[in-house]
C-alpha cells in the first residue's frame, strides 16, 4: 500500500491531509473546553449546535464551492481555503460570546466544505491507475482513523504543559503546513468544460449523482453508515459512563476499538477489492452494520461493547472506503469536483438526520430502543441499496442516440455502431442525460 507514496505529488498531498487532520483534531478538543468555559453546564448544547452548524455548512456550501472549483486553479483554491481555515482558528481563542463561536464555526466548516471535495477530486487525476487510487483511498481511511486516536492523546499530552487556547495554535500550524505542502507540488488543473451558468454548475453534480444507479445505491449505503456511526459517536459516552458508570478512559478505549476495526478493514481492502467488486463489498459492509446494531441490544458491559464496536468499525470502513472508486467511475474528469461535492453534501445530510436522532432517542426511549431504531434504518438502507444498485453494473453500456446526426464525432467513441446504437464507458453528461433502462 505504501508504494504509492513514491509519487511525489500524492506524497505531499497525503502529508497535507494528515497534518490538517491532526490540527483539526486538536481544535475539536480545544473547542469542547472553550464551550465549557463559555457555557459551563450548557456546553453540550453549544457543542451540539456547533455540530449541526458544521453539517448544515457541509450540505449547503459544498455544491456551490464545486461550481467555482470548475473554473479556479485547484492549487490556488486549496491553498486559499487552508489560509481561511487558519485565520478562523486563529480568532477562536479570542471569542467571548457563544454566538461568536457559531459564526466562526460556520465560516471554518464552509471552507472545509469547499476544500475536502476539491482535494478528493484531485487524487484520481494524480493517481490515474485504479489500483493505485484504491490504495490511496485506504490510506486516506487510515489517516482519518489514526487522527481519531492520535489527536486526543496528543491534546492530552499538550494540555499538561500548555493551556487549551494553545491547542488552537497547533491547528493554525497544521493548516499553514497543509497549504505549504500543496504549494510545493503542481496539481492537474480543472478540465475544460462547456460554459454553464452558476445554477447549472451548482446543481450539476447532484443531477449526475441522482441519475446514476450505482450512486443512488451509494446514497443508501451512506445512510446505513450514518446510522451506525451516529450511534457510536453520539452514545458511546452515554453507554460507557452513564449506563456502566465507568471512566473517561473506558470511553476512549471503546472508541479505540471502533477505530481499530476501521483501520483493519482499510488495511485489508486493497487486496480484497482486486478480487471482489465494489457492490458486493459495500453491501456486505452495511449488512454487517445492521446486524451489529441489532446485537447492540444485548451488550451488558465494556467487555461485550468493545468487540461490538470493533465489528461496527470493520463494517463502517468496508462500506465507506470504496466510495471514491464509484464516484471516479461515474463521472468525466471535468465533472469530478461536482460529483465528489454531491457525495460530500448528500452523505453529510444523512449524518444531519442520524446525529440528532441517535441523541434524542437515547434520551427519550432508552439505548436498547435506540439500537433497534438505528438497526432498522440501516436495514432499510441496505434493502434500498440492493434495489437501487443493479447487480449487473458494467462500465460499458449499450445505448441509443436517436437524435444524434450521423456525422457527429461522438459516434467514434466506444465499440461498433449498429444504426443509432453503440456502446462505450457510460456516464451521465450532456449527451447522456438518462441512464439506459436496459443497461
Amino acid at each position: 500500500m505504501l508504494q504509492i507514496l513514491s509519487n511525489r505529488t500524492y506524497r505531499h498531498l497525503f502529508a497535507a491531509q494528515v497534518i490538517a487532520l491532526i490540527g483539526t483534531g486538536l481544535a475539536t478538543v480545544a473547542l469542547g473546553l472553550l464551550a465549557y468555559e463559555l457555557a459551563g453546564p450548557d456546553a453540550g448544547v453549544v457543542l451540539g449546535t456547533a455540530l449541526a452548524i458544521k453539517m448544515i455548512a457541509f450540505v449547503g456550501v459544498a455544491p456551490v464551492a464545486a461550481a467555482f472549483a470548475e473554473r479556479l486553479p485547484r492549487r490556488s483554491m486549496l491553498v486559499c481555503l487552508d489560509l481561511v481555515r487558519a485565520a478562523v482558528v486563529l480568532l477562536l481563542p479570542f471569542v467571548t460570546e457563544v454566538w461568536q463561536v457559531y459564526v466562526l464555526i460556520f465560516v471554518l466548516q464552509s471552507a472545509s466544505a469547499g476544500f475536502t471535495p476539491a482535494f478528493q477530486a484531485t487524487i484520481p487525476d494524480v493517481l490515474p491507475d485504479e489500483r493505485d487510487y484504491t490504495r490511496a483511498l485506504s490510506l486516506s481511511r487510515l489517516a482519518y482513523d489514526l487522527e481519531s486516536l492520535v489527536s486526543p492523546i496528543l491534546a492530552a499530552a499538550l494540555l499538561t504543559v500548555v493551556g487549551f487556547q494553545d491547542l488552537f495554535a497547533g491547528t493554525v500550524v497544521g493548516f499553514l503546513a497543509s497549504a505549504a505542502l500543496v504549494v510545493s507540488v503542481t496539481l492537474p488543473g480543472p478540465q475544460p468544460s462547456a460554459p454553464r451558468g452558476i445554477y447549472e454548475r451548482t446543481t450539476r453534480g447532484l443531477r449526475i449523482y441522482l441519475a446514476t444507479p450505482r450512486l443512488r445505491g451509494l446514497l443508501a449505503v451512506s445512510m446505513a453508515v450514518a446510522a451506525a456511526g451516529a450511534m457510536v459517536i453520539v452514545n458511546t459516552v452515554v453507554i460507557v459512563q452513564g449506563e456502566y458508570g465507568l471512566t473517561q478512559r473506558s470511553t476512549a478505549i471503546a472508541l479505540a476499538a471502533y477505530g481499530g476495526g476501521s483501520m483493519l478493514a482499510a488495511l485489508m481492502l486493497p487486496r480484497i477489492l482486486d478480487r471482489i467488486n465494489d457492490r458486493s463489498i459495500m453491501l456486505a459492509g452495511i449488512a454487517l452494520l445492521a446486524l451489529g446494531l441489532v446485537a447492540g441490544t444485548q451488550v451488558e458491559g465494556l467487555a461485550s461493547l468493545m468487540p461490538l464496536w470493533f465489528v461496527l468499525g470493520l463494517g463502517y470502513s468496508i462500506a465507506q472506503t470504496p466510495a471514491g472508486r464509484l464516484l471516479r467511475r461515474s463521472s468525466r474528469p471535468e465533472d469530478r469536483p461536482a460529483v465528489f461535492a454531491a457525495q460530500f453534501a448528500l452523505s453529510h445530510a444523512c449524518w444531519l438526520i442520524t446525529y440528532p436522532l441517535a441523541g434524542w432517542l437515547g434520551v427519550t426511549v432508552g439505548l436498547s430502543a435506540t439500537f433497534v431504531a438505528m438497526a432498522a434504518i440501516a436495514a432499510v438502507a441496505t434493502a434500498a441499496a440492493v434495489v437501487l444498485w443493479p447487480s449487473s453494473d458494467p462500465d460499458v453500456v449499450d445505448h441509443d442516440h436517436h437524435d444524434l446526426a450521423d456525422d457527429d464525432p461522438h459516434w467514434t467513441e466506444g465499440g461498433h455502431r449498429l444504426g443509432h446504437r453503440h456502446a462505450h464507458g457510460f456516464v451521465i453528461d450532456a449527451l447522456h442525460t438518462q441512464w439506459p433502462r436496459h443497461g
